[in-house]
């Protein structure tokens, strides 16, 4: 650069040509030397907008990869949560429904003394509902269950 910018002589005569698309520029050195700078800095921005690019692409990445990493860990979670449960259940011997006793809590609105779940005048009776049968599956892996409760 310094040898270019001290030597006018040279800048100032010398010049260089070149054809591009059949079209012919000339050039004094200085000028090329500019030319070269300009295509140098663009070059050096580009380079920069692709490693940003490149840097934002594998944040973004990192943080997707973190989050399904997060989803299949409470997903096993819930899974070995609702193992757990299961087998709880399946120890757990079923008991008959045990009648109301004193230290069950007491419905008796018409206060006549008797609990209104037992009487048959209760003031709002109670009406069996026809079980349905559920087409609802477990979520959790276990699709092809074939018995619903």
């Amino acid at each position: 650069m310094i040898a270019v910018s001290w030597d006018e002589t040279a800048a100032s005569t010398t010049t260089a040509s070149f054809t591009v698309f059949d079209r012919l520029f000339q050039f004094t050195q200085l000028e090329l030397f500019f030319a070269g700078v300009a295509t140098g800095a663009v070059f050096l921005l580009g380079l920069g907008m692709m490693f940003s690019g490149m840097r934002r692409s594998a944040a973004k990445r990192r943080s997707l990869r973190a989050s399904r990493v997060e989803a299949r860990d409470r997903v096993t979670r819930l899974e070995e949560e609702k193992r757990e449960l299961e087998r709880k259940l399946e120890a757990t011997p079923a008991t008959p429904a045990t009648p109301a006793t004193a230290t069950a809590p007491v419905v008796d609105r018409d206060r006549d003394g008797v609990d209104d779940r037992v009487e048959d005048t209760a003031p709002h009776p109670r009406v069996e509902v026809p079980r349905q049968s559920s087409t609802d599956q477990l979520v959790a892996g276990r699709h092809g269950r074939s018995d619903h409760r």
